[in-house]
């Protein structure tokens, strides 16, 4: 057992409202500066729809991820060493600038600098990558924004091509009868990154204490197979500086155990930020199994139990320390993937083994079943809903469950069991502990999971140790803030100091 730590995140997609202060925080601190225009390190999708960059889920024209050979081995999707020198210079599987967007701007100028007169003056929209007028926008990161049962695009989501004759008549995009729900994506920062594997220069690499996928700037070429090996599209290319960039989980800030911006700006409150130790033996195991249903329960033996002496004895032997390990019993992220179970990996599938996990959305079934007449909040009457949900099962579990349906009709069984649980309490009535127990948990666990999910505060839902406090003061001290802005690099864009991330830390 080799013993490694983890910062992962679970998001809650119950409680997200669809308000993308995530992303825009994100685009401020990260990539608001030339040559990143068109870059989203954190988007907030709605399903059923196309998502950013258009049908990044179509894994036939994409080539992301893993695959497993007849041996039992894993092999990258978009082919080995000789097929990448093949196309080092010519790489067939990348998203055009049109599968993101075309960014805009508008001459703002005209409307503060134009002459007075009896013309109206006009923002005519420009390209930000050609200064070029823009005669029409036709597609931008959020276009389909709360439009998830629009013919003229729900139609085209890959997932709902692959089971739509399956579910049929489920999935209707007619007025009143169409779903919806939104899902915010960031760098799932894998235990089998696929990226990592991608890059001929090596310019990925996996952080060893805490597991965040970085790109050494020094070393990247620009080749862009990187891009081309992340089944999850969120690894671009900054055509300024010729370099590979992506969503470092505010490693800056996790270092002095902050949350990311996103999870700290997140007006819904659904991230949840700690640490998950795993057995490092296991990972490449876990990702070959040869059923795909087997992927999502797989990856979750390979965490291990924090509160475990020997789990404990052997983290403490591989360097991991007391602090580390403390964060990682109180960590909500192990709670909600490990101990209650109702966290999902997004598409196992790719067996990246992501570690940005989801809890599903309930939909609006205490409303449905009232409308027939029954009690809404009654337990038997939501578990029997469960199949009749107006976002199909079969839906979530393609995305979330390679697949599978039974895991998510269970996660969805212990959200509706804890609302029936909850409610007796909150009206002053004996808890049914029979609940509880259909759902394998005890009543304990049932007010502890709704304490989690409903009304934890901050210092509860982000559990991350200080890695490197020492280090951070010291560069702190260093670099006074009188000396000048560090990010002030040529064009306006970040400098050195922050784009290199230093590979003095990689993982073995």
């Amino acid at each position: 057992m080799r013993v490694m730590a983890q910062v992962a995140m679970v998001m809650n997609l119950d409680k997200c409202i669809g308000c993308h202060t995530c992303s825009v925080t994100c685009k401020q601190a990260w990539t608001n500066r030339q040559g990143t225009e068109y870059v989203w390190f954190n988007n907030v999708e709605t399903l059923p729809g196309q998502g950013y960059p258009r049908r990044w889920e179509d894994q036939d024209k994409w080539k992301g991820g893993w695959e497993r050979t007849r041996s039992g081995r894993l092999r990258l999707r978009a082919g080995g060493r000789l097929q990448k020198l093949g196309g080092i210079f010519a790489n067939p599987h990348l998203p055009e600038i049109g599968d993101y967007y075309q960014p805009w701007t508008y001459e703002y100028k005209n409307l503060t600098e134009a002459p007075a007169g009896e013309d109206l003056p006009t923002a005519r929209p420009v390209s930000q990558l050609t200064g070029e007028p823009l005669d029409t926008i036709e597609w931008g990161p959020n276009w389909d924004d709360n439009l998830g049962g629009a013919p003229e695009h729900a139609v085209k989501d890959p997932v709902v091509e692959k089971i739509r004759e399956e579910v049929g008549e489920r999935i209707r995009f007619e007025f009143e009868q169409s779903f919806m729900f939104y899902l915010p994506r960031i760098c799932e920062h894998c235990l089998n990154p696929a990226c990592v594997s991608s890059c001929p220069s090596g310019a990925m690499y996996k952080r060893e204490e805490d597991g965040i996928v970085l790109v050494d700037q020094d070393r990247c070429r620009g080749w862009r197979m990187c891009v081309t090996g992340c089944p999850y599209k969120k690894v671009y290319f900054n055509h300024k500086t010729g370099k590979a960039e992506k969503c470092t989980f505010c490693f800056p800030r996790v270092e002095v155990g902050m949350p990311t911006v996103c999870s700290e700006t997140c007006v819904g409150r659904m991230r949840y930020l700690g640490v998950m130790l795993y057995d490092a033996d296991r990972v490449a195991e876990a990702a070959a199994v040869a059923d795909e249903h087997d992927l999502y329960p797989a990856q979750l033996e390979c965490f291990l139990d924090p509160a475990d002496p020997a789990v404990i004895a052997a983290a403490r032997a591989s360097g991991i320390t007391d602090e580390w390990l403390d964060a990682a019993r109180r960590s909500p992220v192990y709670d909600l993937i490990a101990t209650y179970q109702v966290a999902l990996p997004l598409h196992p599938e790719y067996r990246t083994m992501p570690m940005v996990w989801y809890v599903p959305p309930l939909s609006p079934v205490v409303e449905a079943v009232a409308a027939t007449g029954s009690d809404g909040e009654d337990a038997g009457n939501l578990f029997g809903a469960i199949d009749a949900l107006r976002i199909p099962v079969e839906y979530l579990a393609e995305i979330l469950t390679a697949g599978d349906a039974h895991p998510v009709e269970a996660v969805l069984r212990r959200m509706a069991a804890m609302r029936a649980y909850m409610r007796r309490i909150n009206l002053g009535e004996p808890a049914d502990e029979s609940v509880a127990a259909a759902v394998g948990l005890t009543g304990a666990e049932m007010r502890d999971m709704f304490r989690l999910l409903a009304v934890a505060k901050q210092e509860d839902r982000f559990v991350i140790p200080a890695a490197a406090r020492s280090e951070a003061d010291a560069l702190a001290e260093s670099h006074p803030l009188d000396d000048g802005c560090p990010v002030a690099g040529d064009g306006g864009g970040p400098s050195r100091v922050m784009l290199n991330l230093s590979p003095a830390r990689r993982s073995a």
